[in-house]
Formats: structure tokens, C-alpha cells, sequence
């Protein structure tokens, strides 16, 4: 560790930088690794798997949550209700307004209305 105490910042980042490159070539190799495995370990009872690595699976599973109230002072600050509720919400309820006054409102052909038979 002494020898780190006299590098300068360039030669640490370049040295962490390197590290990194090193520690993700291994995660790679390691994940190879035991994907061979597994599909080894599944031939010798007579079954074929068939792996779908996805890397960007967080994104893909991430979706978009439409806002449900809007600052009637400035419409482009929406709130999804999920969370802590932003400044200006809690400003307008601290004033006496209630949260239900900024729900944004769908639109008719938006609504899903069902019929019943009868």
C-alpha cells in the first residue's frame, strides 16, 4: 500500500481504471463459466436449456408512470403520487387547498367504461 502513497492522481486513476477493466474481463469470465455449467449439468439428466442473457433488463422492465396531479401554476411540474410529494404540492396543501383539486383529469376517450349486461 506504501507505494500507492506516492503516485499522483493521474497514476491512481489509471490504475483504478485498469483494475476496473480487469475485475469486469473476470465477472465475463466467471459468467461464462458457470453458464457452461449449467448447461452441462442439464445435458447429463437429458435436458437442453436454452439461456437468454439480457443486459439491459432493468431498462426493459422499467416503465413509465403517467403523472396523476399537475402545479396549476406551472402545468410542466407533475407528480406521479408515488414518493414524497413535491414542494409546490406541499406548499398548496400547507395553503388549505386539497391534493384532489390538481388530479389531472382523463380524457373521455381515455376512460375505460365497461357496460353491464342486463
Amino acid at each position: 500500500m506504501t507505494e500507492l502513497q506516492n503516485k499522483s492522481q493521474e497514476e491512481l486513476l489509471a490504475i483504478i481504471a485498469e483494475a476496473q477493466r480487469q475485475l469486469e474481463a473476470l465477472k465475463r469470465s466467471k459468467h461464462k463459466e458457470v453458464i457452461a455449467q449449467i448447461k452441462e449439468l442439464a445435458a447429463s439428466i437429458g435436458v437442453t436449456v436454452d439461456i437468454h442473457e439480457d443486459t439491459q433488463l432493468a431498462s426493459k422492465n422499467a416503465s413509465t408512470v403517467p403523472a396523476k396531479y399537475r402545479n396549476p401554476d406551472n402545468h410542466s411540474q407533475t407528480w406521479t403520487g408515488r414518493g414524497l410529494a413535491p414542494k409546490w404540492l406541499k406548499a398548496l396543501i400547507a395553503e388549505g387547498r386539497d391534493k384532489n383539486e390538481f388530479l389531472i383529469q382523463k380524457s373521455a376517450s381515455a376512460v375505460n367504461i365497461s357496460k353491464t349486461k342486463g
